[in-house]
Formats: C-alpha cells, structure tokens, sequence
C-alpha cells in the first residue's frame, strides 16, 4: 500500500483557505484538469487540499429523486448551495469544518486496481493519525451518507468517504475528512433532504436511510479540537516522508490552458439539472 504514496515528487495544490470565495464546481473542474496533466506526464504526482463554505454535492443518482427540487429548496433554504460532482458517490456535506484531499496519481502501463487507489487513501490517513491509538477502519457504515466500503471510521463512527475519479490515464483519489464540528448534524440535513426528495415515492434506486449518529468529526471521535490547519501539517509530513522532493506550486500552463474546457463540462451539466 506504501507503494502509491511513495513518489519521486510530490506537488501540492494547497486551496483550503479559499473559502467562500471558491465554488465546489471549480474544484472538480480542476481535479479533472489535473488527472489529465498528471495522466500525460505535464505535471508529478498532485496533492490538493480544498474546503468550501456550506455545499451539498449531489451524485448523479441524486438526480434521479423524484421532488429533487423540492429536495434543493431545502437545502438552499437551510443555507447550503448543492451540485452535481462528476465522480461516483451519493450526496455529502462540505463546509469550513471539512476538508478535502485530492491525490492525483499517474497510470502507469499496468494501471492503478480501483482498490489500490482506495487503500493509498486510508493509509495516507492511518499514517497521518498514527499518534494516536485509534484504529482507522475502512468499512460500510451502514446510516452515513454516502455510504460505500471504503467509509473511514473510528469505533464505528464514520468521519471520512472516498471516492475516485479516472481520466487520461490520470486517477484523481478524494477524500472528504470531517476535521471538526458536529458530524450527526451535517448527517441530519442529508436525511431531511432524502426525506424530502424522495417524499415517500419508490425509486428504483436504494438511498440510504441516514442514521446521525453514526457519523462524527475527527475532533469528536479522538476527543482533540483539530483546525483544518493541523491537519494540512500532518498531509505535509506524510507528503514529504513519501517523496524525494515536496513543492508547493499551482497549475502550469499545459493545467491553465485545459482548464476552462474540463469547468465547463461541469458547469453545463449542473445547467441541465438546474433546468429540470
């Protein structure tokens, strides 16, 4: 597992004191961008940290809840924005208390197995918290949100999902870390927009039913108030304890140039539903 995290350089993208002044669309736009670079060999292995003020980001089975609408009046009425990301997934909740971690990987001939991918992701967590005596698990809680079998838990309270994005030979592999605030109640408004989207109606799609309470933050399970920042440090250390050279940098020319046509394929995609 030590084998994906280990790289001759490592670039980090750090974008997590943007904040409300960065969309959530942007950021998939740019992750998709970095796939392609990294994937062709235009940039090393990337690590981006992200955070965004209150966002809902939506799956695309998300879209097929019959009061959808009414599900996204909800959301808006409670204070969050919600979109539709490209990658695979359910919704999920993304504020100032989460972080966002993006590892961008090249494919080289024999390609990275899906599950590789997932496992470079929790090792990179378990080493980041080894100080603690806290076994990280990956495993389905049943009742979070976005459910799946890489939910990274502490004594059977899930704080972080995973999921991964593949293109032009590069893999984008995301994890959403809840670092503090209350996870049950970011879980709360998730279950009140299942309840109000699907009003009841069959689908031929299974949502979760959302438990609160098996969902908390990283403050709360390891009883430490942990900032965004303390965590970016020990990202920083694992980073640089995986690769000869860690720089911080920003997107280079090949990035800046494909960019705009990566952001608008999700602009336009959240365009359709918004017309829905």
């Amino acid at each position: 597992m030590e084998g994906l995290l280990r790289q001759p350089e490592w670039r980090i993208i750090d974008q997590s004191t943007a904040g409300r002044h960065f969309q959530a669309l942007q950021s998939f736009g740019i992750d998709d961008t970095l796939c392609a670079s990294v994937g062709s060999g235009q940039a090393p292995a990337t690590a981006r940290t992200w955070v965004h003020h209150n966002t809902i980001v939506l799956g695309i089975q998300d879209t097929k809840l019959p009061f959808l609408k009414e599900g996204r009046q909800f959301l808006e009425a409670q204070g969050y924005q919600s979109i539709v990301r490209n990658s695979g997934g359910l919704a999920v909740v993304l504020d100032e208390g989460v972080l966002n971690i993006s590892l961008i990987l090249p494919e080289k001939e024999k390609g990275i197995d899906i599950n590789r991918g997932y496992d470079t992701m929790w090792q990179l967590v378990q080493n980041m918290f080894a100080d603690y005596n806290d076994t990280v698990e990956a495993r389905e809680i049943v009742g979070s949100y976005c459910p799946g079998s890489y939910d990274l838990s502490i004594g059977g309270k899930k704080f972080a999902g995973i999921s991964q994005r593949r293109l032009k030979k590069g893999v984008a592999v995301q994890i959403y870390l809840c670092v503090n605030g209350s996870g049950s109640k970011r879980a709360q408004v998730i279950q009140q927009f299942y309840e109000i989207a699907k009003n009841g109606q069959p689908t031929k799609f299974t949502y979760p039913e959302i438990v609160p309470d098996v969902m908390a933050s990283l403050s709360e399970l390891l009883a430490t108030p942990l900032t965004i920042s303390d965590v970016m440090l020990r990202l920083l250390n694992q980073l640089k304890n995986n690769c000869d050279h860690l720089y911080a940098g920003q997107l280079n020319e090949f990035e800046l140039e494909v960019l705009p046509g990566y952001y608008q394929r999700i602009v336009e995609r959240n365009e359709k539903l918004n017309e829905m």
